[in-house]
């Protein structure tokens, strides 16, 4: 059954089809593996155990009655900026109300709908404004493949939580690499969609239009699938995730955004250069080119701290604010309507910019997602909300300014370093280009079976 926990979203829902499994079973066997690891890892905010129960049994029922949503009786963690009906949303801190959603946001609607069974929600960072997942209120969410690393944010809990086999997959959200983060953190495949492509109700555009929601998975597949029962318009990401690609001209980058005090190290280098050398020998067109970033990551900026200081004024108690959220919510307030404006109004013409390197005749760019490693949790404690916002950027230089350019951009693993950690690197693809990024994702997982590998802290 431990086989079986890590096998994925798309071989669970085989597995299901095929009567291998119950969704009672499957629900029973991740509950127990929470109960085992969960309190070292703390993924997990609540555990909706009797409600899982009772949701797989239903799906077992409908599967005897013929019943094959795409989903049916799939367990799913859901990460906590998100309604769940009945239960609450505090977003990692305590100055929120204490009250249950009266619904579901449309992305679990939509969820349910197509049969998941809700497991629990995800830790996340206060406000969900930092890429580690650490409060003051809820603790310290650790890394299974090194629990003394986080497993990034602010969809750490979610990606912890997947990496472990606690669920066949999880809900996270993307603001300023929410989803690619973590999933890089933790050696998992991480999409964050084009922007409009996921519902964001009840939310209208939050932190100002830079966030989406989308899975955290073992496999693309398992992602896929996943997306196919949330998205709105597109091609079937599950065909294109079964589809050869073909060849393919791919630019292979590493240079900074302008002002970004920070370069990658060897180790991510080395991911990259190992990338690179795999699709080479795939039969890709792989050429070195510099990423025409302009004034981009400014403008991101601009959304981002005016975002997290519009979105936490919205706290029935701000007083309850940790030191550095308020710190986070001052800086936001220096931005005025003026330069937020501009920076929205800019958005446009940073995409085009971008997009230049595709109209060059390039299919898809491949750099890094890291400077460096993920940094060892509790590393920001104590630090002001400025130092740790400086500190972010010269780990994180790469996967924030494609929330501000609205492109997808994925996580895809590339190996492992000499201990044993997870390597990384981003791909990104021109506007609407999912399909050639899933499929090109799917093709490096084939040639190097990372869903093969375990975290050593939840075998």
């Amino acid at each position: 059954m431990t086989d079986v926990a890590f096998a994925g979203l798309a071989a669970h829902a085989a597995m299901l089809d095929r009567g291998e499994v119950s969704s009672r079973e499957l629900t029973e066997l991740f509950l127990d593996r929470i109960a085992t690891h969960d309190p070292v890892l703390n993924a997990f905010r609540v555990v909706t155990d009797e409600m899982a129960l009772a949701e797989a049994a239903q799906a077992d029922a409908r599967r005897r009655s013929g019943d094959t949503r795409p989903l049916l009786g799939i367990p799913l963690a859901i990460k906590d900026d998100t309604d769940v009906q009945g239960q609450t949303t505090p977003m990692g801190s305590c100055a929120i109300e204490d009250e249950p959603a009266t619904a579901d946001s449309e992305v679990v609607r939509r969820l349910r709908s197509a049969g998941a069974v809700i497991l629990g929600k995800t830790h996340v960072p206060e406000m969900m404004i930092v890429p580690f997942t650490e409060t003051p209120t809820f603790g310290i969410t650790r890394n299974p493949w090194d629990l003394q690393r986080t497993p990034g944010g602010s969809s750490g809990g979610s990606a912890a939580a997947v990496a472990a086999g606690l669920c066949s997959a999880a809900l996270g959200s993307d603001g300023g690499g929410s989803i690619r983060i973590p999933a890089g953190c933790c050696g998992l495949f991480g999409l964050k969609p084009q922007r409009g492509r996921v519902p964001t109700a009840p939310m209208v555009e939050p932190w100002h239009g830079l966030s989406t929601w989308g899975p955290i998975t073992r496999r693309v597949a398992d992602s896929a699938r996943f997306y196919d029962a949330i998205r709105d318009g597109g091609e079937s990401f599950t065909e294109a995730a079964e589809r050869d690609p073909g060849k393919l001209r791919i630019a292979i980058t590493s240079n900074v955004p302008p002002v970004m005090a920070t370069r990658p190290d060897a180790e991510q280098l080395g991911a990259l250069q190992g990338t690179a050398d795999l699709l080479r020998s795939l039969g890709h067109e792989v050429v070195e080119r510099d990423f025409p970033w302009g004034p981009v990551f400014g403008n991101f900026l601009a959304r981002y701290l005016r975002g997290v200081h519009d979105e936490a004024s919205k706290m029935p108690y701000p007083e309850r604010l940790s030191r550095r959220t308020r710190g986070y919510m001052r800086m936001g307030g220096l931005i005025p309507d003026a330069v937020l404006a501009r920076a929205r109004s800019e958005e446009a013409k940073d995409r085009d910019r971008a997009a230049t390197i595709f109209s060059d005749g390039f299919d898809l760019v491949v750099m890094p997602l890291f400077a460096r490693r993920p940094p060892k949790v509790m590393y920001h404690d104590g630090r002001s909300a400025f130092w740790t916002l400086n500190s972010n950027g010269r780990w994180l230089p790469y996967p924030p300014v494609f929330n501000h350019t609205g492109q997808p951009a994925a996580a895809v693993p590339a190996g492992f370093a000499g201990d044993g950690f997870p390597l990384t690197v981003q791909l990104v693809a021109p506007t609407d280009g999912e399909g050639v990024l899933l499929s090109v994702a799917a093709q490096l997982e084939r040639e190097r079976d990372w869903p093969a590998h375990r975290p050593p802290a939840t075998p």
